[in-house]
């Protein structure tokens, strides 16, 4: 096993993996930015590092800089995390060459399934359904091309990377070449890669993905579902597992071809395969494999006790997932939910995981829905996470850090578990209220008002439901709400205003020209803002 892990990352998922590494005994070391300095990853690492300037170029996508600090802290291995480098097989192969360990798959299957035009080649050849598309060049005459022939709505995005970053819906020829362009830019400033691809865009379409984990054995499981179907903007803000939509033939038929398409790539470690379903006909097509871990692992790890940061550690060292069947994971049915209590998949190994109870996650953003989901940057004046049974809170911030415009804007990920669908919604409904932060616009009530819509109810939204459901979300009808809102806060940053008042011993001191001796106004120590004693 390792002793030293560096991560190469920042935010929410550096303190996650960290915090596992701490349960397994592993020292970690955290890399930083200029505009990092003070974050909280910074500080629950054994170790932190600078790595360059607070543009991600400089310091995050460096890939000599992070390799030069894992060297210098004698780091045995290197986890990316999500985002940023994680899905470069450069820098996996850099890491490998530098005699470090890079926990995720290997540079080939990076290549080949991260690579969005090779992947999608590649389940041609396997026989998996795709999305009509075209990857075949990348001038943008052959790009422009392709969309007529395909037809529109059709969809522009990033060859390398994920997350719904470098993506762009086109409705009509005459807005391609604008789309192009920014998606190009996009992806450039993401993942340093400028490539796109072209997929038909399927409208009202289910997105449902499938956790993978393959160690170096050749054994390949599936975690089960993951329905992320609730999307602005392209990138999911709201995930549930399992998916209302699933049924038990449509689960195994899916969990099997996401498993072989793992396979066709000789893929190690976690990762996620995508696909896209229609709900009218049932039909499902494979959308991409994003090759790391996912931003919504925890409602995986929830419903099925399974830690996924540390068994990507594990699987990275050497470990067999037959060892998962070793400590005891399907026999702990006394005591706990079994809303959907199924074997994992004909095609895998025999491991006993079941999946248990109904989980839901919430993406807390530093944006403001009402405007078009703008980016919020400033200063975390206060921040109260949910303390309740049944939720969990991955945050990478603290009271008094600042969120700046150079990253990703997610905060916190709220996670509720409970027996069904509906107690899972009311507890993440119950934890959103408890929810506190003060300093920068959220999207709190935004996902509050998601989680309260008849058609998220009914569990029948598709990925065109903000599009479509939610549009009228900050109009005029909804500037009461955002007056009561706005006072609710300015009243909150009073009274923490008031409690950073310093502390001071005060004592009574003798108004002169007082004659009453009983008048309260004999002694002013009494009446002052944060005084000790009276």
């Amino acid at each position: 096993m390792f002793k030293k892990i560096l991560i190469a990352n920042r935010g929410e998922i550096a303190v996650r993996i960290m915090r596992a590494c701490r349960e397994m005994n592993i020292a970690t070391v955290a890399v930083y930015s200029d505009a990092d300095r003070a974050a909280l990853h910074t500080r629950v690492a054994d170790e932190a590092i600078h790595i360059g300037a607070s543009p991600p170029r400089e310091s995050y996508l460096n890939i000599g800089k992070i390799i030069g600090a894992a060297k210098k802290t004698n780091a045995d291995a290197i986890h990316p995390g999500y985002g940023f480098l994680a899905e470069n097989a450069e820098f996996a192969q850099a890491v490998n060459d530098a005699g470090i360990v890079f926990i995720g798959p290997s540079p080939f299957s990076i290549r080949a399934m991260g690579d969005k035009a090779e992947a999608r080649a590649r389940m041609i050849q396997s026989g998996v359904p795709v999305v009509p598309g075209f990857q075949d060049a990348d001038d943008d005459a052959a790009l422009e091309n392709a969309a007529r022939e395909i037809g529109y709505p059709v969809l522009i995005k990033a060859a390398a990377g994920g997350g719904g970053k470098a993506m762009r819906a086109v409705n009509g020829a005459r807005d391609f070449s604008e789309a192009l362009g920014a998606a190009r830019r996009e992806a450039i400033n993401a993942f340093g890669d400028a490539r796109v691809i072209l997929e038909k865009y399927v409208e009202n379409a289910r997105h449902i993905e499938f956790q993978i984990l393959a160690d170096k054995f050749g054994n390949t499981i599936h975690l089960f579902e993951r329905e992320c179907s609730i999307q602005r903007r392209h990138q999911k803000i709201i995930e549930e597992t399992p998916s209302p939509l699933l049924d038990d033939d449509l689960r195994e038929r899916m969990g099997n071809a996401a498993v072989a398409a793992a396979r066709a790539v000789n893929y190690e470690n976690a990762g996620t395969i995508e696909f896209i379903v229609n709900p009218d006909t049932r039909e499902f097509y494979f959308l991409e494999m994003n090759t790391r871990l996912q931003v919504e692992h925890p409602i995986t790890e929830i419903t099925t006790g399974l830690d996924l940061v540390q068994w990507q550690i594990r699987v990275a060292s050497g470990e067999e997932l037959t060892g998962l069947g070793g400590r005891g994971l399907g026999d702990r049915e006394q005591g706990t939910v079994s809303s959907n209590q199924l074997p994992v998949c004909s095609l895998q190994s025999p491991v006993s995981i079941y999946q248990r109870g109904h989980a839901i996650e919430c993406r807390i953003y530093a944006e403001d829905p009402s405007n078009n989901f703008l980016p919020s940057t400033g200063r975390l004046l206060d921040l109260q996470l949910p303390n309740m049974p049944g939720v969990r809170a991955d945050s990478g911030i603290a009271t008094g850090d600042e969120v700046s415009a150079f990253y990703d804007p997610l905060l916190v990920k709220l996670v509720a578990h409970a027996e069904t669908r509906d107690a899972a919604i009311a507890k993440m409904e119950n934890a959103l209220r408890e929810f506190c932060l003060l300093g920068v616009t959220t999207n709190v009530e935004f996902l509050q008002a998601v989680l309260a819509h008849p058609t998220f109810r009914a569990g029948e939204a598709t990925t065109r439901f903000i599009e479509q459901e939610m549009r009228d979300w900050g109009s005029e009808k909804q500037e009461t709400r955002n007056e009561s809102r706005k006072t609710r806060n300015e009243n909150a940053l009073i009274a923490a205003g008031l409690a950073e008042v310093p502390e001071k011993k005060v004592t009574s001191v003798e108004v002169s020209g007082e004659n009453d001796p009983y008048s309260p106004w004999r002694t002013n120590g009494a009446f002052r803002v944060g005084a000790t004693e009276l």
